[in-house]
Order: C-alpha cells, then sequence, then structure tokens
C-alpha cells in the first residue's frame, strides 16, 4: 500500500485526516463526523464500507456523492497507475514490495481510489473508516489528526486473533506517534476486567499519545428514543471540550447512536476545537447512513440494521422491542466468519417467527450453519418458531408476506448485504 501510494504521488497525504477502527460503530461515527465537518464549512471525504444500494456509499464527500467527473478522472488515475506506472515500476525494480509483490487486494485498490477521489475532489479533510482491523489495514498509510476507536469485540478471529486483547491489539494499529486516541467505551477483556483498555492504554504510552477515553470525558442524559430518532443531552467533564450540556438530536433511534455521537463529538472538537457549537447540532442532525435501523416501511414496520455481532444484534433488537413490543418478526443471515450462534442466543427471545436465509452472494456465507445456530440456541417448545429458506429472495417475501397479514413489525439483521436485498425487494 505505501508503494502504491508513492507510486500515486502520495494522495493520501492531500488533507488532514480522522482514522476510525473498531468492532461496531464505525460507519455511524464516520458519517456523523464528515456531517458535522460539511456543516462547519469543511468539504470533507468520507470513507466507509460496505456500501447497501450504490456503491458510491463508500466514497463520498460530506452526506452526498462526488460529482461524476471526480469519480471518473480518479478511475483514470487509478487505471493509469495498473497499466503503465506499476509495471514500469517493477521492470525498474523501483520498490521489491511491487517487484516481487502479490498483485494489489480489491480493497487495497479501493483505499488508493478513495485517496485519488478526495485529492481529485479538492478535499480539505478526509473521514477514514478501516476496513478490518488496524495494524495491517490498507488505509494506515495515514498520519491523522486523531486516531478513533469505537467498542470491539471477537471478531474476524481468523484473522485478528482469538482473544478480545489480541483483536483490540491490531485495532490499536492505527494510533500514531504523537496523535491523541479517542477511545469508546470498553467492556471487560477475556483475561482480566481491565483487558482491554490496558492494551490501549499501553499502546498509548509507547507512541506517547494522549488517551481521551470517552466515558471519563463526557456523560449522556436525558434520553429519548422514538421512531425518527434520538434525543439526548451530552455534558461535558472536560471544558475545552464545550462548557455547557449540549441538547442534541440524531435521525437514528438507538441509545447506541447516541453513545456514538459522544464519541464523534469528542474526536471532532479534539481533531478542530475550533468548531462551533451550532455546526455540531446541525452536523448530527443530517447526517444520513442506510441500514442502520433504518425503517423502509411503516405500516406494518419493516427495519433494516446491519448488526453482525452479538452484542450489536442486542443493542439492535433491543431497540425494536422498546419501539414496536416483543413477538415481532425476523429475517436473519450473517456471512460465514460472524458468530452466528452469539447473534442467535441474543435474538431469539424477542421474535415469534424467525427466517433465516443466505445473506446475498456478495461474500461466503454458510446459511445453513447459521439455521443450525438458532436451532441449538432454541428451547426445545421453540424450535417451530424458526424457519430456513435458503433462496434470499423467496425469504424476504415470504417474511414480508407474514408481516403484512399478522400486522407483525419485522427487522431484518446480521448482515449489511442482507440489508441491502430487503431494501431493494421492497423497493421493488
Amino acid at each position: 500500500m505505501e508503494a502504491l501510494a508513492e507510486l500515486a504521488g502520495h494522495p493520501e497525504r492531500c488533507a488532514r485526516a480522522i482514522h476510525i477502527a473498531g468492532s461496531k460503530g464505525k460507519g455511524s461515527v464516520t458519517a456523523m463526523l464528515a456531517s458535522m465537518l460539511e456543516a462547519a464549512g469543511y468539504r470533507p471525504a468520507r470513507y466507509m464500507s460496505p456500501h447497501v444500494s450504490d456503491f458510491r456509499e463508500r466514497i463520498g464527500v460530506g452526506n452526498a456523492f462526488f460529482d461524476e467527473a471526480v469519480y471518473c478522472a480518479a478511475g483514470d488515475e487509478l487505471r493509469h497507475l495498473a497499466e503503465v506506472t506499476v509495471p514500469a515500476a517493477r521492470n525498474s525494480l523501483f520498490d521489491p514490495a511491487l517487484a516481487d509483490g502479490e498483485a494489489p487486494s480489491f480493497f487495497e485498490l479501493l483505499t488508493l481510489y478513495f485517496f485519488l477521489c478526495a485529492r481529485q475532489g479538492g478535499c480539505d479533510v478526509m473521514v477514514v473508516e478501516t476496513g478490518m482491523g488496524g495494524r495491517l489495514d490498507s488505509t494506515n498509510i495515514l498520519d491523522p489528526l486523531v486516531a478513533v476507536i469505537t467498542l470491539i469485540e471477537l471478531e474476524h478471529t481468523k484473522f485478528l486473533g482469538n482473544t478480545i486483547e489480541a483483536v483490540a491489539g491490531e485495532k490499536a494499529g492505527i494510533i500514531k506517534a504523537g496523535r491523541p486516541l479517542v477511545l469508546a467505551k470498553q467492556n471487560a477483556g477475556t483475561h482480566s476486567p481491565g483487558g482491554v483498555l490496558d492494551v490501549f492504554r499501553k499502546k498509548a504510552e509507547e507512541k506517547h499519545s494522549r488517551l481521551i477515553y470517552v466515558p471519563g470525558t463526557v456523560e449522556l442524559s436525558v434520553l429519548k428514543v422514538y421512531s425518527g430518532g434520538t434525543d439526548f443531552v451530552l455534558d461535558s467533564k472536560d471544558p475545552s471540550l464545550f462548557s455547557a450540556p449540549l441538547e442534541l438530536s440524531i435521525p437514528v433511534p438507538g441509545a447506541i447512536q447516541a453513545e456514538n455521537a459522544g464519541l464523534a463529538l469528542t474526536a471532532l472538537k479534539t481533531a478542530f476545537p475550533e468548531t462551533g457549537m451550532d455546526a455540531i447540532r446541525r452536523g448530527l442532525a443530517h447526517f444520513s447512513l442506510p441500514a442502520r435501523f433504518e425503517l423502509i416501511h411503516g405500516n406494518p414496520p419493516l427495519v433494516i440494521d446491519g448488526a453482525h455481532t452479538p452484542e450489536s444484534a442486542a443493542l439492535c433488537a433491543e431497540t425494536f422491542c422498546s419501539l414496536y413490543g416483543e413477538g415481532g418478526l425476523l429475517i436473519f443471515g450473517c456471512a460465514a466468519d460472524k458468530n452466528a450462534l452469539g447473534m442467535a442466543r441474543m435474538l431469539l427471545p424477542h421474535f415469534s417467527k424467525i427466517i433465516v436465509t443466505t445473506p446475498g452472494n456478495f461474500k461466503i456465507s454458510e446459511p445453513e450453519k447459521a439455521y443450525e445456530a438458532f436451532i441449538a440456541a432454541a428451547p426445545l417448545a421453540e424450535r417451530d418458531k424458526i424457519f430456513f429458506i435458503r433462496e434470499t429472495g423467496e425469504a424476504i417475501q415470504k417474511a414480508i408476506q407474514l408481516s403484512r397479514e399478522t400486522g407483525l413489525p419485522l427487522l431484518n439483521t446480521g448482515s449489511f448485504y442482507l440489508a441491502a436485498e430487503v431494501r431493494a425487494a421492497v423497493k421493488k
């Protein structure tokens, strides 16, 4: 990635950056930061994944897409790099990594394309979400103003390690020398209550990085969650952030989203302390992000959400049931590398009928194993409420039909890719 960036003239240095890693909430924090920066008068390039309905959701500016000319010009640069510059560099042994290394991965090329779009689009700041992990992530060629790390969960164990501390160690790889770290609330570690926090404290000390732990910095109160969003009050324990309590609103329901807003606001004020409160309020009130507890049909309610870890699935179900009651319908699908059994245990008690299916074709999945996980997690008397329909379109149609016939609310979760399929089906 460093070799490719050098050949491209280091587009990752075209603007100041905020870098975000973590297991859940990365997309929300990235979108909130981009929206607040846009409201403050900046031109923020935004990089996140995956997309739900439009590939350009991954690479945009503020709350919108770049002009078509930007995508095309950056695409021309990328093509020239792939067809002319890299082969020439290989031939001249410009860099050993290019002379003998593997071909760039999809995500490496996509990340480089984002940086090219940011440069072509004249952006003055970049808000960049990691793909997976942090230490070896393609985005980690950045030297950001601030590193932001959201809640850590056990995930991608094949690549990141088998303990939550190991996962945290990989995420901590985005911390740069002398740059602050803004850290979200963390759960206890596998081996000791302070395990995860200790990982970040140690890495921050090694890098001489100031650690800003959000639970010790801002306090959330007066929380009101409703179908159209969340209202809350943030109070700062650090007067350099803001001096009086802030009454804020976001257009996404859920207490966790209010916590994400507190994390994003703390990161913003750390990187850009001059940002005014009006820009913060407007940015949070108008940020947009698909498939984060998104109501796409109202009567009966149909919500799509990309939660794909046990804790995020639990929070999603909790929010859903607080708004629409217990005993609704669930359509679920997840990728093969996700903890289907952990999610099944969190979701099962809240729904009267559950359909397990394939989450589209974009990622490898094992839908039979996901179904078996739900069966294994269910008491014997409740197993007849779980259905398996392999074909995604058929499963979605059945779930929507059941919702219409019974009047019960329907939740879709487990995968952003399944959320995309549900949205497309409803739109059609």
